[in-house]
């Protein structure tokens, strides 16, 4: 099942913020969010490498970018990975019902949770997303393992 031509958009917003991310040396997390016309009203992308602030995910950047809003429960997000215990705390604390994944292949995050929180989620299963985080995982594997909470090895 593909997505809907306003969801493609959403991702590929998402992409292109992962893709910027990479570019400046960090890691190539992106995030969009739509208002529930399908505007993109925000996105981001991992700012952790660039800034030192290790909550500085994709995710939380979009939300951030997003400012105060009234609107959350409306809202859809897509994000270029599978979204981690903190990504996923955030969206439902602004109750975002719906968000697309690009790819769960390299990280498959607390997608359990949002299940049971009753947020929809879409698979996008979009190669881009796996080939530029499986390409940074290779290029930098220490900086992914401190990302995702794996201790250096002894």
């Amino acid at each position: 099942m593909g997505l809907n031509e306003s969801d493609q958009l959403l991702l590929d917003a998402a992409y292109e913020q992962a893709k910027k991310s990479f570019d400046e040396g960090g890691i190539p997390i992106g995030a969009a969010i739509a208002d529930a016309s399908g505007a993109i009203v925000a996105a981001g992308h991992n700012m952790r490498e660039q800034s030192g602030d290790t909550t500085a995910h994709g995710e939380i950047s979009a939300m951030r970018n997003a400012g105060r809003r009234r609107d959350w429960h409306e809202c859809t997000m897509a994000t270029t990975l599978s979204p981690c215990v903190m990504c996923t705390g955030a969206a439902l604390l602004h109750q975002i019902p719906r968000i697309i994944i690009g790819e769960r292949e390299t990280f498959q995050g607390a997608e359990d949770r949002l299940l049971e929180a009753g947020v929809e989620l879409i698979h996008a299963h979009d190669q881009r997303c796996v080939d530029l985080m499986k390409r940074f995982i290779e290029l930098h594997p220490e900086v992914w393992n401190e990302d995702i909470g794996i201790p250096p090895a002894e």
